[in-house]
């Protein structure tokens, strides 16, 4: 009895005495760096996460040596299952107990500002948001051309080219391509409404004289924005392009302006055989090509749907044009360009400014 009493009482006191240690040890755990990461970490914790997840996840990057041991230290303090999801930025060395408090705090919020410029196409767009680390150029691009998308946010067509507002806008990392578009449409709504507002008279006219709608202001107003970047030119070229359609005397009524045909040469899809061979210049069979039905050379009016993303100007400039009675115009090569009302007068100033006072034909 002696015997068996001694046993029970030193096993006992070994018992008490291990879990002392491993109390002690528990303890101190959480203040004693273990990985072997040194610096600046970025580990990104995925939703739902457990805490074995999550200690694979630091163990991985070098934070934790001990998988196993942080999780049950994450159990012993009650916080197993309140791991927030977010990308975490640690500086090591750091210790399991400074780690658990971040996690459960949560990733600060880390907003990055983007600046979308007027005239970006929606492949432009994209890739702007994409460098950012915003979201996916593929991501983007599939959400912003899926008609059933479109379609919900209550615009017209089968993609969002020209309604992605060219703004500054403060999004978070990694954010759904839906979530980074749709506030770019409701500024472009914001904006349109605003010069409505303003303007009710030229749209009224617009729609009287043209039969025009919202997105055919839209669809001109984003060739505007391409063919200058000349604030005071915006109001004059928008005229010359509203003239050509209007003018009885202006037939055919092609608009003649190069970036639909570029438009539809390098974004638009699909692309035709002349398209095809397209190297980055304008050419005689892309100023002939009838399948591209971007191409305001070989299509009378405007085109099928935007070129690029109008800002205010451009748009106010379609609802406010000058008055002026010019059809045509050429670049003087200084971002400027020279405006004319006939086919003489203007023959006349590509020979100047294009053609260096040179006549077509001449060596």
């Amino acid at each position: 009895m002696k015997r068996a009493l001694f046993v029970f009482m030193g096993s006992t006191v070994v018992g008490i005495l291990v879990v002392a240690w491993l109390a002690f040890a528990a303890w101190r755990y959480g203040d004693k760096p273990s990985g072997s990461a040194r610096g600046r970490v970025e580990v990104e914790i995925p939703k739902g996460a457990t805490a074995g997840q999550v200690a694979a996840i630091l163990n991985k990057a070098g934070l934790i040596d001990r998988p196993t041991v942080f999780r049950l230290y994450a159990g012993q303090r009650g916080v197993a299952g309140r791991f927030k999801a977010g990308r975490y930025i640690i500086f090591a060395p750091a210790t399991p107990k400074q780690m658990l408090e971040v996690l459960v705090k949560g990733a600060a919020d880390e907003l990055v500002a983007v600046t979308i410029p007027p005239g970006k196409n929606i492949v432009e767009v994209a890739e702007i948001f994409d460098a950012s680390g915003i979201t996916t150029k593929n991501e983007f691009l599939v959400q912003a051309t899926d008609p059933a998308f479109v379609t919900q946010l209550g615009l017209p067509g089968s993609t969002l080219e020209g309604y992605l507002y060219p703004d500054t806008y403060k999004m978070r990392p990694r954010t759904p391509a839906a979530r980074v578009i749709a506030p770019m449409v409701r500024r472009h709504r914001q904006v349109f409404e605003e010069l409505r507002t303003l303007h009710a008279k030229g749209l009224a006219e617009l729609h009287r004289t043209l039969g025009w709608d919202d997105a055919q202001v839209v669809t001109l107003a984003s060739i505007v924005e391409k063919e200058t970047g000349q604030a005071q030119e915006r109001p004059r070229i928008a005229q010359v392009f509203l003239n050509r359609l209007r003018f009885p005397t202006f037939k055919p009524k092609l608009l003649q302006t190069d970036p639909t045909i570029i438009y539809g040469c390098t974004v638009a899809v699909p692309r035709s055989a002349a398209c095809a061979r397209w190297d980055g210049r304008i050419h005689r069979i892309q100023l002939d090509d009838k399948d591209n039905l971007y191409s305001t050379y070989a299509h009378e009016g405007l085109p099928p749907g935007p070129i690029s993303s109008p800002g205010r100007a451009a748009l106010e400039a379609v609802m406010a044009p000058d008055k002026t009675p010019f059809l045509y115009f050429v670049s003087r090569n200084d971002g400027t360009h020279v405006f004319s009302r006939t086919i003489a007068e203007h023959e006349a100033n590509v020979v100047k400014y294009q053609r260096g006072g040179k006549a077509l034909g001449e060596p």
